[in-house]
């Protein structure tokens, strides 16, 4: 092996040697030339533990090897001339990273602000235990939670939506509870998931297609779709194929491990619950909005959790609710549940829909489908309604902790008496690059459309630049992508591609609220603050992206709990792509040395005068109890 990785490095550093001439015939500093061969062997080496499905090995030094290599596409980063003075405030006598060590076994599945124990200590009233409870300061881990033994990457998509290794989430339950109904299978050594749902066990496509009937999925009117109570995501699963991103989300609870199949199996998810507080998605975010049997009592509360829904769905978007009470006349014995407790429970359902101004478009068999009004103008009637409480227009897309209240979210202004109040969106993909409403109309303060077209190409930039790094960003092998500090969307509209989603994250702290554009370009995302943990698994995610992030937090929560939290949802040989000032990245390349990352800096795409250069890292692969694939 150590043979192996000998030749390669010569093999590059005699490529790199061969480029000692730049085009413009100026010649390369040995020191240049030695940081262009160790960061191209960078790849081979960290390639030659890649592990995959059973492990077989899906290296990134095949990978480029067969995509030819090139070494001169990494530029290198020089400290010599401009960067001197930074570099050399790191006292050598304290350059050794602190040692992060790994967390005991049986914090495998750690979910730090969805602790199961710490939940319980919490009211049951309005799922308020389910919801995120954060440990106090004192009771965070400071260790790197382990993957299971056994653990593999991923199986690349398609064949990820219909199988799991059985060993990245060992948990059987729901094949015994969900048996009937097609949810999900265990086959030796790899899960099965059928397609199947408690509403539709003979799959989520034929389902979809009695949607499509009445909800117009096919020509690019509705992408992005919110699904509550998602169990294992299928629905969202089999979305995909039609081009319709969902964003779905169910609590940790009996079920156990449903967000984290969904996640493992390539589809967007989160830990979420409808209960006290406000869903942490902007107002007008999501085209059609989706119940299956979720259980979710939309009545109660004199209706706020419908009014929630209503708040982040587009004008003229749709809501489904499929199952109970739906057809209650013919179920109510199926069921086991009294006539006279479902009946009241739809009517309270329509009752509150029709508050909502919602118009009912179809209800056939235990499925009902409803259409949000487009304006205030189709809905003229709500003005009079004296049960109808409207909530302040100006805190639509405060949310973070907010509580949920039973009011109306007013609509916005439109421009005429049949438009959509906030704007037309054009259908995707055009949607992706059209200039979105809220900017268009100077919602989102200091941004312009001419500043909008400039950061969209700027990002086509960045991205080709991290494709020239790491060829494998195109190939599938990542799959499951966030975005810690999304800005406008950029990165992610660069890098749409059917073979991957971005999960574009809005710090509560940035200075702009931005992700209302990012919905409104056909994206997904969620507001966060990274000084808390995330609401997912571990091992979530392949690859992570960081602009500014630092910057952003610095003086705000400890460096360290960030990149801890980085690391616990990060996959084994997952890679993070860090982009800030120089003096941010030297800080945190010391503290993730003592992580178990391999790590190298790069200079930005336009030369090392630019103070803004890329860190770029890739977790080593360890299991609990077993070794790592340091290259060290």
């Amino acid at each position: 092996m150590i043979s192996t990785l000998c030749v390669r490095f010569s093999l590059c550093d005699w490529r790199a040697m061969a480029l000692k001439t730049n085009a413009d015939g100026r010649t390369r500093s040995s020191v240049q030339i030695f940081i262009v061969a160790g960061l191209c062997c960078f790849f081979y080496i960290l390639g030659a533990w890649q592990r995959s499905g059973f492990g077989k090995g899906d290296s990134i030094a095949l990978e480029i090897t067969k995509n030819g290599a090139d070494c001169n596409i990494i530029p290198s980063l020089s400290f010599e001339s401009h960067h001197a003075g930074e570099a050399g405030k790191i006292d050598e006598s304290e350059s050794k990273p602190k040692v992060f060590k790994p967390c005991h076994p049986r914090y495998t599945d750690y979910t730090p602000c969805q602790d199961q124990k710490r939940a319980m200590t919490f009211p049951r009233d309005d799922m308020n235990y389910r919801e995120r409870h954060c440990p106090p300061e004192e009771e965070k881990l400071h260790c790197l939670i382990p993957a299971p033994k056994g653990y593999v990457t991923p199986f690349p998509w398609p064949k990820s939506r219909d199988y799991v290794p059985y060993a990245n989430a060992p948990y059987k339950s729901l094949t015994v509870e969900k048996a009937v109904q097609n949810w999900i299978q265990y086959e030796g050594k790899v899960f099965r998931f059928p397609g199947g749902g408690t509403q539709f066990p003979q799959g989520a496509d034929k389902y979809i297609d009695q949607l499509a009937s009445v909800i117009p999925i096919k020509n690019g009117t509705v992408r992005t779709a919110l699904d509550t109570g998602c169990g294992v995501a299928s629905w969202g699963a089999y979305l995909l194929s039609r081009n319709v991103l969902a964003m779905s989300f169910a609590p940790r609870d009996s079920h156990e491990a449903q967000v984290q199949f969904a996640l493992e199996r390539g589809v967007p998810a989160v830990i979420g619950v409808l209960g006290t507080i406000k869903l942490p998605y902007p107002s007008r975010a999501f085209d059609m909005a989706h119940c299956s049997r979720c259980l979710i009592p939309w009545g109660v509360n004199d209706g706020k959790y419908l009014m929630e829904v209503d708040r982040v769905l587009r004008p003229g978007g749709y809501w489904v609710l499929s199952g109970p009470p739906i057809n209650w006349r013919n179920n109510y014995k199926s069921w086991q549940r009294p006539r006279e407790e479902l009946e009241e429970e739809q009517r309270k359902i329509e009752e509150v829909a029709k508050l909502l101004c919602w118009e009912k478009k179809s209800e056939k068999g235990e499925t009902a489908i409803w259409q949000k009004r487009v304006n205030t103008d189709s809905c003229g009637d709500r003005k009079d309604d004296s049960h109808a409480t409207f909530c302040k227009s100006d805190e639509a897309d405060a949310v973070w902790y907010e509580k949920m209240e039973a009011c109306i979210t007013p609509y916005p202004d439109s421009n005429n008496a049949d438009g959509a109040a906030g704007g037309e969106l054009e259908p995707f993909p055009k949607r992706l690059y059209a200039v979105p409403p809220r900017i268009a109309s100077g919602s989102v303060p200091g941004v312009s459309v001419e500043a909008y077209e400039e950061d969209n190409n700027k990002w086509k930039k960045h991205v080709n630049a991290y494709r020239r790094i790491n060829k494998l960003i195109d190939s599938g092998r990542y799959r499951n992508i966030m975005d810690m500090n999304a800005g406008l969307g950029g990165f992610a509209a660069a890098l749409e591609s059917p073979k991957l989603w971005v999960m574009n994250v809005v710090p509560t702290i940035a200075e702009k609220n931005t992700l209302g554009v990012i919905y409104e370009r056909g994206l997904i995302g969620i507001y966060h603050d990274w000084c808390e943990g995330f609401s997912t698994y571990p091992r979530t995610y392949d690859l992570i992206h960081a602009h500014g992030l630092f910057s952003l937090y610095d003086g705000k929560c400890d460096w360290e709990d960030i990149l801890i939290e980085m690391d616990r949802i990060l996959r084994p040989e997952g890679a993070v792509v860090f982009r800030d000032e120089v003096d941010v990245l030297i800080k945190v390349k010391k503290i993730v040395g003592g992580m178990r990352w391999d790590t190298k800096m790069v200079d930005h795409e336009d030369g090392p005068l630019v103070p803004e250069k890329v860190l770029i890292a890739v977790k080593q692969y360890w299991v609990a109890g077993g070794n790592s694939t340091s290259s060290q």
